[in-house]
């Protein structure tokens, strides 16, 4: 049997998303707590066993490609169940003093750092991904009540498209076994913005 050891590329990628229009794709389904074993055993939705075993670090994200045969157009491809992600608007803080916007950003830092919360900066956006449950990161959020910022939640699957692969492991390679409990969905603060609009830097 194959153990699959590196991976290829990435989905998502231009590149990869050519290479495979028309291939058959076996997709293996992992969480996020599984996605960081740097060994496992998976099973594709064909009902193929996938052995893997990568160097100690090595992080699944979703859209990973853990092997293809060009001859037979075929590919075996991490298909990642994502979490929620906090999606932090910055731009409030153009309105304000130079110093009342610093002093903002620096508390804002402060408590995301405190609760040793992953981070993504892109434009005028900070990403958190959910690593406890929502609750608590609404509860952080609404205690501090930073003035000149918004935050929402968002699926992670709605991010995917404005997140290059290294953005996407990065994102969601950071999660903790507590992502299991995150599905307790509060209600979204619904007088808050798309992700769309604040994301438009991405590629």
């Amino acid at each position: 049997m194959d153990i699959y050891t590196k991976i290829l590329g990435n989905s998502h990628s231009k590149e990869w998303s050519k290479r495979l229009l028309g291939a058959s794709i076996d997709y293996i389904e992992l969480d996020q707590w599984n996605a960081q074993k740097s060994r496992l055993l998976a099973m594709g939705t064909s009902g193929k066993p996938y052995p893997m075993a990568f160097k100690r670090g090595v992080k699944l994200t979703d859209g990973d490609i853990i092997a293809y045969d060009p001859a037979e157009q075929r590919a075996a491809v991490i298909r990642l169940r994502l979490g929620d992600v906090m999606v932090v608007n910055l731009s409030g803080l153009a309105h304000k003093s130079q110093h009342e916007a610093t002093a903002t950003a620096i508390e804002l830092g402060h408590a995301l750092g405190n609760q040793h919360w992953a981070v993504l900066q892109r434009g005028d956006s900070l990403l958190v991904p959910l690593t406890v449950d929502k609750k608590v990161m609404l509860s952080v959020m609404r205690t501090h009540n930073f003035e000149g910022i918004e935050f929402s939640f968002h699926p992670g699957s709605e991010l995917i498209p404005y997140l290059s692969p290294s953005e996407i492991r990065r994102l969601f390679g950071a999660t903790a076994p507590e992502d299991h409990s995150s599905h307790n969905h509060a209600p979204h603060d619904h007088h808050l913005h798309s992700p769309h609009q604040h994301l438009n830097d991405y590629v």
